[in-house]
């Protein structure tokens, strides 16, 4: 495994660091929009059916939202600890170099391009809706 330099690695700090603020500005807009809007102002006052079902997947919609947003700063977490003990670099199914231009664009990444690009083939329908 190449280990990256040092301004490589304050490089990727710089970046997880922008992107956790983002997710968290992300996270708190989401909550403010979501407490304006009540389960009754989106489903009126006097509601039928359909506005009560559009109400409720409005409202599921921000759950998912945040939930991902959640799942994200999760993975900004582990890629700093990867950081700080010098195995971000460390493809988590091979152990090669994932690369520091990858590293770069998408500095949560856990695997090489090879790795990646098998992993989508074999999990291509996990969580997928059934049927």
């Amino acid at each position: 495994m190449t280990l990256l330099t040092q301004a490589q690695n304050a490089g990727l700090a710089k970046r997880l660091d922008a992107l956790d603020l983002r997710l968290r500005d992300d996270i708190r807009a989401t909550l403010l929009q979501s407490g304006d809007q009540t389960y009754i102002e989106l489903a009126g006052l006097v509601h039928d059916l359909g506005d009560e079902a559009a109400a409720n997947q409005l409202i599921g919609i921000d759950d998912t939202l945040i939930e991902r947003h959640v799942q994200e700063l999760r993975a900004i977490e582990a890629a700093r600890r990867r950081l700080a003990d010098g195995s971000i670099n460390c493809c988590i199914e091979c152990g090669d170099d994932i690369g520091y231009k990858r590293l770069r664009v998408y500095p949560v990444a856990l695997r090489c391009l090879v790795c990646q690009a098998q992993h989508e083939k074999t999990h291509a329908h996990e969580g997928a809706p059934r049927m």
